[in-house]
């Protein structure tokens, strides 16, 4: 199976032109099986409650897609709200993953309770969402229900120190996850600056079952890398 990650810029509120740059992406992808993009894509990550409750919508997607994608999005459902990351085969939406661990900046969503996995062109792959992956259970918890790949959703604007701070900080974080699992991983986040203050440096990539990375777009960089999920 191969996966494509996609590193994106930051697009706040504005559906329309998410929406766009998924078919751009999906259209470059002739070969593969598998696109993924950042934590809260289509809507934008500001999670405040006024952005929430005005971009918060059901996870039932239809696109004109050819591989299957993972979306990164703000889901609505009644009264409830959920960092989600919606599984799209075909076009449509087949199941989705809700964050399960929330940062302190997030209680305008709901946490998740569940581990789901899919298949792709013969992969089992399962989903933790960016601050997940502080956490060895939600990884383990993928891992024990077959998988072989950690799709990993991403959205790491921070303020400009910050963002120095942890840039190799965030793959040696991941590459915990995957010698404790033995799992691949393949994590999609944003590259760009917001109002001067903060900046996304990714990395957008993917690391084999040893830690290893194989495949990452440099910082900066609009752009996809794709790996082969043996």
């Amino acid at each position: 199976m191969r996966v494509g990650v996609c590193q994106t810029p930051e697009i706040l509120g504005d559906v329309p032109a998410a929406l766009e740059l998924v078919r751009w992406f999906a259209a470059r992808a002739d070969d593969v099986d598998l696109l993924v993009f950042p934590e809260c894509f289509l809507q934008g990550y500001t999670v405040t409650p006024e952005h929430v409750r005005a971009f918060g919508r059901p996870a039932d997607l239809r696109l004109d897609l050819r591989p299957t994608v993972v979306l990164g999005m703000i889901e609505r459902q009644g009264d409830r709200y959920y960092n989600t990351a919606a599984v799209l085969r075909g076009g449509r939406t087949v199941g989705a993953y809700r964050k399960t661990f929330l940062t302190r900046g997030e209680s305008v969503f709901t946490a998740g309770t569940d581990y789901p996995v899919f298949d792709c062109a013969g992969v089992r792959f399962g989903i933790n969402i960016c601050f997940d992956a502080q956490y060895p259970h939600a990884a383990a918890a993928v891992a024990a229900r077959g998988a072989r790949l950690l799709v990993h959703p991403a959205q790491n604007m921070m303020r400009r120190e910050k963002a120095h701070r942890w840039r190799d900080r965030h793959n040696d974080l991941r590459r915990k996850r995957v010698l404790e699992t033995g799992l691949w991983m393949a994590s999609a986040d944003v590259t760009g600056e917001r109002g001067g203050t903060h900046l996304g440096l990714g990395p957008t990539c993917v690391l084999d079952p040893a830690g290893e990375v194989v495949a990452q777009v440099p910082p900066g960089v609009v752009g996809m890398a794709v790996a082969e999920i043996r």
